[in-house]
């Protein structure tokens, strides 16, 4: 395995978006989004097992860890725009196999209801979209005024209580993490960003259905490639939610990981690895 490659930023409509590249330009594009709230670090791990058959991009969405956010409102069509823009500021023009998780694999359907064409695969990593449950943590920011007070109060405590829901071995929640979270939550758009974000796609009782079901006829009719996994664990968003996404997608390949929470990608780094590699070499053109 080698390291992930060097961060970098490229300008996006005014914007500085962070991205890492890994791997052979020349190999099939693997493009990696993260959810809420949190940034391309997420996928690190994977960046070290998989740029050796391909070419890897992970991106901190517009407006999210230490990205700049794009003019106007934060929506899930702006986030999907806003990627689709870095990666052509990139240079990639094939079609992208689309790795998405939680937020990431709303945002990665969102791309290909838009743009068909442009997406090979989709692997969906405890993706939204699936149901209307969804953690407390979240819910609880769409109370007008409660979001943002709570969101400004971020110390090293609640910190390290986010980052201690994600996973469900605790040996992942490192001192590292915990800092990283507090750097990027000191940023001055972070609260507006996040608020934006989860009141558009939720409210207090749960993620509104008019947007999922939407979105989700949209992809179906594609019956583009796909696989979706979810950790059995899963405080953020319930394991239960992969049996809507094998109703929705009845020709996805699926998978439950044992004793893992809301990201195998990085709890479940080499079990995640060998799945991915498998579908993706079922999916991809000889380069």
């Amino acid at each position: 395995m080698s390291g992930p490659g060097p961060v970098r930023e490229v300008t996006v409509r005014g914007a500085r978006i962070r991205v890492r590249e890994s791997g052979d330009p020349g190999h099939p594009p693997v493009l990696l989004l993260h959810g809420i709230g949190r940034s391309l670090e997420d996928w690190d791990p994977q960046h070290e097992r998989l740029a050796g058959d391909h070419r890897l991009i992970s991106v901190d969405l517009p407006g999210f860890g230490l990205s700049e956010p794009l003019p106007g409102r934060v929506t899930l069509a702006a986030l999907a725009e806003g990627v689709a823009a870095t990666v052509d500021a990139l240079g990639e023009d094939r079609p992208l196999h689309v790795m998405g998780n939680s937020l990431g694999g709303a945002v990665a359907m969102r791309m290909l209801a838009v743009a068909p064409s442009r997406i090979a695969t989709l692997t969906l990593v405890n993706s939204a979209g699936f149901g209307k449950e969804v953690t407390l943590a979240l819910r609880i920011l769409a109370v007008p005024g409660l979001g943002k007070t709570l969101l400004r109060r971020l110390d090293a405590r609640s910190a390290y209580r986010i980052e201690r829901s994600l996973f469900h071995d605790r040996a992942h929640v490192t001192q590292e993490r915990v800092e990283f979270a507090l750097r990027v939550a000191a940023r001055p758009h972070n609260a507006r960003v996040y608020l934006e974000t989860a009141r558009e796609l939720g409210t207090l009782r749960g993620i509104r259905a008019p947007w999922r079901q939407t979105l989700l006829g949209q992809v179906a009719a594609q019956a583009k490639p796909a696989l979706i996994v979810w950790g059995d664990r899963d405080l953020i968003l319930p394991a239960t939610h992969l049996a809507a996404a094998r109703a929705a997608f009845p020709h996805a390949t699926t998978h439950l990981f044992a004793d893992t929470g809301h990201m195998p990608q990085i709890e479940r780094a080499d079990d995640f690895a060998d799945l991915a590699r498998l579908f993706l070499a079922a999916h991809s053109s000889p380069v």
